[in-house]
């Protein structure tokens, strides 16, 4: 029984004693995050050089069977901007039966990384690599949008940045002002909604507003209709995408690099739900769904697809239960297609290209550069390297180089590990001092510790851990005197870690920092998430300082408990 849960979607799990109120809760859910999918499916289409319809029934059919088939219980699937400049690239190089090759492909690695165990090694991609590229890519799909944005009335955009920014700055006088104002305020729209309710995503009352617009006044602006013709309705037609052998060894990179982000924002999505519901997703099972959908997806005209974030967190803050609700989000977008495909003639280009200004800055994570600029040279370089080469290069190119450029750093860092010094009467007397055999470890103490390099491929180890807080005492003593060595994508676990904890109510303490990790910790002011005053030189001076809290705060962390002390008054 167990080895086959080990392989059966969540789907299956999660209906073993399902109940009404479950699929009521469901249902909200995936009629909200369907209404979210729609203008965003069909922006990443768009942008990705294909028709509107493209993005619907990608949504449509691998959100589907992501849901059905995967291993996360509220993963939503379907297209995402990650996917935008490579299948923008494959296009304009190989045209639409390219991609299909590609998205083929892509699906096909990624059935057999889930099946042989191998999805494991998304691990090993350090976090300075996936932020540059993910900087980069926003930086390119919001320079795809400024054409429609403005309306200028130009041509095709050349795929190259600097070629395109000169076009776009030669052509700015033909700036369509009509179109910049309705832009402007469905920009604004998606902005000012959040803040007054998070009940309505901004994205869709932006797209009914301005679409309203359009159709009762007759604005003068590009649309779905005028650019594309509409939205074919009724089921999306079954096809065999034309086989072109000759392109297969051409296109290998291409796939892989899909494959290769597909699992990455997949399993990424799924960690930062299993964080949001406290439930734990399977990453093969998970990987497995993603390439049965992308292998699906052609086969209807759609593009390459994966798991997104912010889809499955709407998903999961309107309540949703287990995968029925992602199954509901799919046929949501079918029946849209069924019923009001007619209406999406009249939606603005100018309105989905304001959406997708704001998807370029959320999943930017610009605020990680500068956490990225605060660590190691090494470091700094792994990211510039992979961002200005995913800009002014390739994708491809640009994981590829990061990759082996982290791999560099990495191999440097486990050599530093090793150290050959004599032993004096003073390192036995420091040494008295980080030992806990002649310590007593009170209740209200949890003393976990890190052994050897906390390097990226080595972080999931912590998150295994601490995956339950629950038997986790009111104060937690993080042991790091034998962590050899820590890079970027090891102090984003330890800070997540600390935030956890922060959440719950504890309190973090570390101790016993050897140099490049106390340098590191220091220079990424680490401090600012558990308090200089619990950074300790030694698990003598923690388990004193642990004494100070629990007689000051019950264990609890200051804010916890003066929050707490302000409820009671």
């Amino acid at each position: 029984m167990a080895s086959l849960d080990r392989w059966s979607p969540k789907l299956l799990l999660s209906l073993r004693g399902y109940k009404t109120q479950d699929f009521l809760a469901d249902l909200i859910a995936g009629l909200t995050v369907g209404l979210v999918a729609l203008p965003l499916a069909m922006a990443f289409a768009i942008a990705s050089g294909v028709k509107p319809q493209a993005g619907i029934y990608t949504a449509v059919v691998a959100g589907f069977l992501i849901s059905a088939l995967g291993g996360s219980r509220v993963q939503i699937g379907g297209p995402t901007g990650a996917f935008v400049v490579i299948v923008a690239g494959v296009i304009a190089k190989f045209g639409i039966s390219g991609l299909l090759i590609v998205t083929v492909m892509a699906g096909a690695i990624l059935v057999v990384m889930g099946l042989t165990g191998l999805g494991t090694a998304v691990k090993f991609i350090p976090r300075p690599v996936t932020i540059g590229f993910t900087n980069g890519i926003a930086v390119l799909i919001a320079s795809t949008q400024i054409k429609d944005f403005l309306g200028l009335q130009i041509g095709a955009l050349p795929s190259e940045l600097v070629a395109r920014m000169r076009v776009l700055a030669q052509n700015i006088s033909t700036v369509h002002w009509q179109t910049a104002a309705l832009s402007t305020a469905s920009l604004a729209v998606i902005i000012l909604i959040p803040r007054l309710t998070r009940r309505i995503p901004g994205s869709i009352i932006a797209l009914l507003l301005a679409t309203a617009c359009v159709a009762f006044f007759a604005l003068p602006v590009a649309t779905i209709g005028s650019a594309f013709g509409g939205i074919p309705t009724g089921l999306p037609k079954v096809s065999l995408p034309a086989f072109r052998p000759e392109l297969i060894i051409l296109l290998i990179p291409s796939a892989l690099t899909v494959a290769l982000l597909a699992a990455v924002e997949s399993l990424l999505s799924a960690v930062v739900a299993d964080s949001m519901t406290g439930d734990r997703h399977n990453s093969n099972v998970e990987l497995v769904a993603q390439g049965i959908a992308n292998l699906a997806s052609p086969l209807f005209g759609g593009i390459p697809a994966t798991g997104a974030i912010a889809r499955t967190a709407t998903n999961i803050r309107s309540g949703a239960r287990t995968p029925v609700a992602g199954i509901i989000h799919a046929l949501t977008l079918l029946t849209i297609l069924l019923v009001a495909a007619p209406l999406a003639r009249f939606v603005p280009l100018a309105t989905l290209s304001a959406v997708l200004f704001v998807v370029a800055y959320n999943m930017g994570e610009w605020r990680e550069i500068g956490v990225i600029l605060r660590l190691s040279p090494a470091d700094k370089a792994v990211w510039a390297a992979t961002f200005f080469l995913t800009v002014f290069a390739d994708l491809t190119i640009a994981v590829e180089v990061g990759i082996a450029l982290a791999a560099l750093l990495y191999i440097s860092r486990i050599a530093q590990t090793t150290t050959v010094e004599p032993v004096t009467a003073e390192y036995i007397e420091e040494g008295r001092l980080h030992i806990l055999q002649d310590k007593e470890v009170p209740p209200y103490v949890t003393i976990l510790r890190i052994h050897g390099p906390f390097l990226f491929g080595t972080t999931d180890k912590l998150e295994e851990a601490t995956a339950n807080l629950k038997p986790f005492a009111p104060v937690v003593v993080l042991r790091i005197r034998n962590m050899t060595a820590l890079d970027a994508t090891g102090l984003y676990a330890l800070e997540r870690l600390a935030d956890r904890l922060k959440k719950s109510g504890r309190t973090l303490l570390l101790c016993g920092a050897r140099e490049q990790p106390e340098r590191l910790l220091t220079q990424a002011e680490f401090v600012e998430h558990v308090g200089s005053e619990n950074i300790l030189p030694h698990v003598a001076a923690a388990l004193e300082r642990a004494r100070q809290i629990n007689s000051q705060f019950g264990g609890l962390g200051s804010e916890v408990a003066a929050e707490m002390r302000d409820q009671s008054l």
